[in-house]
């Protein structure tokens, strides 16, 4: 299955990565040193989330993965849990037909736990309409955790009686319709990586930026793929055979 993942993707620009991933942080803090309530970090995170999904596809990313909501996120007060569900049900309306028409197929990435049955409908219909699209892969993990990911994956190999290994867990992941990530990013100053992708960035390079996700703009989202592009990925291997490796490719 890992030789499917690259068969829908666009062309490969060299020295940008394939699959970028972000964590999203610092809607709070953004909206807070703004004595805005937190609601107005989220709508503006949504923002910055429309821009960058745009400029990723002008850059020649082909793979879009953002963690919007985790599965420790339910912990949060209910009324900005509340309206982070809303803020979503209003997207499936108001952006899937742009990214439709800009050529962005949408996967949202996670359990449907706890989610009410009309948005996961909205869920559903969004992905079948966006499915065929071929520019970029937008990826949103809504009520995911990278441990939960690994958990059902081994849950599902057990339950239908197949080994599990290296491979077939990594086909059974919820993000297996796509390469690992190239780049993960991670906005608002903190450097840890908070249960996502755990799996996946085994292999990826990491950039973290002091910027707050809503203020995350196209310079900045550059700079991270000039500091990825000035680093050896090895892969286990000598600088010496990487760097032949990639003369060669």
């Amino acid at each position: 299955m890992a030789g499917d993942r690259n068969a829908s993707l666009p062309p490969r620009v060299h020295g940008v990565p394939v699959h970028v991933a972000i964590v999203m942080d610092g809607n709070g803090r953004w909206a807070r040193q703004r004595l805005l309530p937190r609601a107005a970090g989220h709508r503006a995170g949504m923002e910055a989330l429309r821009r960058i999904v745009a400029h990723a596809a002008r850059r020649g990313v082909a793979v879009l993965t953002v963690f919007a909501f985790s599965s420790e996120n339910w912990a949060r007060p209910p009324e900005e849990v509340q309206g982070i569900l809303r803020l979503l049900a209003q997207a499936l309306i108001d952006e899937v037909p742009r990214l439709h028409e800009a050529g962005v197929a949408l996967h949202v990435v996670g359990a449907r736990d706890g989610l009410d049955p009309q948005l996961v409908q909205g869920i559903e219909e969004a992905q079948r309409r966006t499915v065929g699209n071929t520019r970029l892969v937008l990826n949103v993990c809504f009520n995911y955790g990278g441990r939960w990911d690994i958990v059902q994956a081994a849950q599902r190999l057990a339950a239908r009686g197949e080994p599990i290994n290296e491979a077939s867990l990594s086909a059974a992941l919820a993000l297996a319709h796509v390469p690992d990530p190239d780049l993960v990013i991670r906005t608002g100053g903190e450097q840890r990586i908070s249960n996502f992708v755990l799996w996946q960035l085994a292999y990826s390079e990491l950039f973290f930026t002091d910027c707050l996700w809503p203020a995350f703009d196209e310079a900045e989202f550059d700079r991270a793929l000039q500091a990825y592009a000035g680093r050896q990925r090895r892969f286990g291997r000598t600088p010496e055979q990487a760097l032949s490796a990639t003369v060669a490719a």
